[in-house]
């Protein structure tokens, strides 16, 4: 079963964040699905999220869905060395983790910017996209 990063499609960081996974899933294990798309919608619907209030990126694995700091880890989790041992993290208690998570995620626009749309995939990696 593939494992899903559902985020948001106009935020630069949420963007450079998903370049950076692409980079690193040499596996090819995950598969991508902005917020604001109709593939993202039904994914969260399936899962009781109401996307319209997310300020997280959500991780659907094994047909369970994770969100904020721990879906972050998750995903770390999958990468290769060195990244994979950011996933001691999950140690810390979530209140803490997901603290500074929520910190970033209000400030991200002004920290970082926004896109007037959705990026659009190169042709090389279109298919890891759900349309």
């Amino acid at each position: 079963m593939m494992d899903v990063i559902l985020f948001d499609g106009v935020c630069n960081f949420c963007n450079a964040s998903i370049n950076f996974v692409i980079r690193h899933d040499h596996r090819g294990r995950f598969r991508f699905a902005p917020l604001q798309s109709a593939a993202a919608a039904t994914l969260a619907a399936n899962h009781q999220i109401d996307i319209t209030q997310l300020e997280s990126f959500i991780l659907v694995q094994n047909g369970k869905a994770y969100t904020k700091s721990t879906a972050a880890l998750r995903v770390a989790r999958q990468l290769p060395f060195p990244w994979k041992l950011l996933y001691a993290g999950i140690a810390v208690p979530r209140f803490i983790r997901d603290g500074v998570y929520n910190m970033i995620a209000r400030n991200r626009y002004r920290w970082f910017g926004r896109k007037d749309s959705c990026m659009v995939p190169t042709p090389e990696i279109r298919s890891r996209f759900l349309e």
